[in-house]
């Protein structure tokens, strides 16, 4: 779809609902704090957009699970990330839901009890990025397995700076993690050089 894979237009679209869920509980705490009915159904507006978009993250990153290169341990993650995906999700559905049956006519208490399923909603929600996170940062999640070894073998060669530019930490890691020999190796002349200081 418009040149994006189901990996790319996963994380090309996730950000959004994320933003707009967290607008809307900030939206509804504020109105509710400062009596603003405008900022409350700000906050509803919001959470509207926040849970379809939401749940089109969810679908299209259980479509996206089965194409990207990945071993046990991203699988695990991909597991949890989509547990606490679902999980958020249904919160901030629930959420929704209660308001609309109510016709946004809600109790005290109804309406605290939402509030407060909105904030659980919130950490469920930081914590579904924070995994997603550690799959893209610490897992490389999504990058091709060819690609990965040749951004691995670019990093392990020597870069060239313009003058001012800071220069790259010490190749020997990349080297290392590549499985490279990074010892310097000892000059040796060729025969019938003749004979000279270093």
């Amino acid at each position: 779809m418009f040149g994006f894979d189901l990996p790319h237009l996963h994380a090309a679209i996730n950000d959004f609902p994320a933003a707009l869920l967290v607008a809307a509980v900030l939206f509804d705490l504020a109105g509710w704090g400062m009596k603003r009915e405008s900022l409350v159904w700000a906050g509803i507006w919001t959470l509207w957009a926040g849970v379809i978009g939401g749940w089109a993250a969810v679908i299209l990153g259980e479509l996206a699970e089965n194409t990207i290169d990945h071993g046990e341990a991203i699988h695990d993650l991909m597991k949890t990330h989509e547990t606490l995906a679902i999980v958020t999700m249904s919160v901030f559905t629930v959420v929704l839901g209660w308001k609309l049956w109510r016709r946004f006519q809600l109790g005290r208490l109804e309406d605290r009890s939402l509030k407060l399923m909105a904030v659980v909603g919130l950490a469920l929600l930081l914590w579904t990025g924070w995994k997603g996170g550690e799959l893209m940062f610490e897992h490389a999640a999504g990058i091709p397995t060819a690609a990965m070894q040749n951004e691995i073998e670019n990093r392990g060669q020597a870069q060239h700076h313009h003058e001012g530019e800071a220069m790259a930490p010490d190749h020997h890691a990349a080297d290392s993690a590549a499985g490279r020999d990074s010892t310097p190796k000892p000059h040796v002349d060729p025969p019938g050089t003749p004979p000279h200081q270093h």
